[in-house]
């Protein structure tokens, strides 16, 4: 791979690049070219739905029924008998906007979910967003356009870290509406009870679903490097401010973190989840080569 291509790997020089969907288009294309082969090709003749015609959609798709129907275009979409569904759930809590190197969990969360969805896209995958903090923010039901790459980015340059973080209680609201079965992919800091988070993926495990965890932390959640006297804030709730000698609760907060950690990692064995934990200094090849592995 050339030198200059690495360089968009790194999350730091990522963020200046203009536009999320460039910035998944240099993440994936600089890394699969050649070495991602879909399982999913060929086109069955299994019609699927009507989409609102966008400019670039294929001419010879446009139902013309429809349009003597309705006076509007629509373009008919027909569903490979073995294609992918994958519901991309992104974490839009204000923990996620924590930072300490420049870059926040959710702006990284936003490089891997814009990836993730370009690369599925480009292989004729439907690709659906999930967004949520406390409560779903919006949901983008899958499609199959590369063209809904545009849309999924703009929505994510759209929204600003908030609230505070009720994973479990998302799965749960989008397992009774994601009827048909596919991937489930959770990329967040998993700042929620672990038994109920864990019960909630449990329901789409249950109805064969395949679930990627991505566990996203900051370098100093990771290693609580600090020294000096510091006043700790809750990042979801200003009211809760502890000040404390971080040397003194040290050794207990990296105990309680791999207690945390490993209850997520212990149960998402169990079930036969795929979880990877990231530091948000971890170049996104890395996410996306184990990512591909598992995927293979």
């Amino acid at each position: 791979m050339p030198a200059s291509a690495k360089r968009y790997f790194d999350p730091l020089v990522l963020a200046k690049i203009a536009s999320l969907s460039l910035r998944a288009r240099h993440v994936v294309e600089g890394l699969l070219s050649g070495l991602h082969k879909s399982p999913y090709r060929g086109y069955s003749v299994e019609f699927a739905e009507h989409r609102e015609y966008v400019p670039g959609d294929e001419i010879r798709r446009i139902d013309w029924k429809a349009y003597g129907k309705f006076d509007r275009y629509f373009v008919k979409e027909y569903e490979e008998e073995t294609n992918l569904r994958a519901y991309l759930f992104l974490d839009a809590s204000a923990s996620m906007g924590y930072g300490s190197t420049g870059l926040s969990k959710f702006e990284y969360g936003c490089y891997l979910t814009a990836s993730l969805a370009y690369l599925m896209l480009r292989q004729g995958d439907y690709v659906g967003l999930v967004t949520f903090g406390e409560h779903i923010l919006r949901y983008i039901p899958p499609r199959a356009s590369l063209h809904h790459l545009q849309a999924l980015t703009a929505h994510l340059e759209a929204v600003t870290p908030q609230g505070p973080t009720r994973l479990a209680a998302a799965l749960q609201e989008m397992a009774s509406k994601i009827t048909r079965r596919g991937m489930i992919v959770v990329i967040s800091d998993l700042f929620d009870n672990p038994d109920e988070v864990l019960r909630a993926l449990k329901l789409f495990r249950h109805r064969r679903n395949e679930v990627l965890v991505f566990h996203l932390l900051d370098h100093n959640e990771l290693d609580f490097p600090f020294q000096r006297l510091t006043v700790f804030e809750d990042i979801e709730d200003a009211r809760v401010r502890v000040l404390s000698d971080p040397r003194a609760v040290r050794e207990a907060y990296l105990r309680q973190l791999q207690a945390f950690l490993a209850a997520y990692q212990q149960g998402c064995r169990r079930e036969r989840i795929d979880y990877s934990l990231f530091a948000t200094t971890t170049p996104l090849d890395v996410a996306l080569t184990r990512y591909l592995a598992r995927r293979q």
